[in-house]
């Protein structure tokens, strides 16, 4: 065998597909959308995934003001900022962010799951987070996920990465996928 046979290859600015995606926040308790979003931002979904590249998807959220957390949160967890100044230091609870900018929630909470680096702020200004239902970013055709999307998301991926292979191992694997993941679709 030829040792080159297996070549790992990256992806990089040029060769990357970035699509776009519409995220429905409404009802969904905040730290699980906002992990999901996070993994499609980063572009683990997809096969070409290189952890040193954006190859992420766009993803546009809307409905944020009514994103939910359980338990006591709204009221009891302290969210801290500072003006950059002397006795800058400033406490805001939940609920005052969500009456002033619902969508610095979302921001706050998908920010802190991404890389501390300069690929974290790249990767961070892929997320577009609006309040209500409508966003201006039709003409790019986004696609819409529905809950549970991270599994639809690998499920379509894997379906597509199975076409490449005989067509009895594609149906076997596909059976096997389908019977797991029925109840999503």
């Amino acid at each position: 065998m030829h040792h080159n046979s297996y070549k790992t290859t990256y992806a990089n600015k040029a060769t990357v597909e970035k699509g776009w995606v519409v995220v429905d926040a409404n009802s969904q308790v905040l730290g699980r959308v906002a992990s999901q979003i996070a993994h499609i931002i980063r572009g683990k979904h997809k096969p070409s995934y290189s952890p040193h590249v954006d190859c992420g998807d766009n993803v546009i959220v809307i409905n944020a003001e009514k994103v939910r957390m359980t338990g006591k949160k709204w009221t009891d967890r302290v969210i801290f900022t500072h003006s950059g100044y002397p006795g800058g230091q400033r406490e805001h609870t939940p609920t005052m962010i969500r009456e002033k900018h619902p969508e610095r929630l979302i921001e706050h909470a998908v920010r802190g799951m991404l890389p501390k680096n300069r690929l974290g702020s790249e990767l961070f200004r892929s997320l577009h987070v609006y309040a209500g239902a409508e966003h201006p970013h039709t003409a790019q055709q986004p696609k819409e996920i529905k809950t549970g999307f991270l599994q639809q998301i690998n499920f379509n991926n894997i379906t597509t990465h199975l076409q490449l292979t005989t067509p009895a191992t594609c149906q076997i694997a596909c059976m096997a996928i389908y019977f797991k993941c029925k109840d999503r679709f």
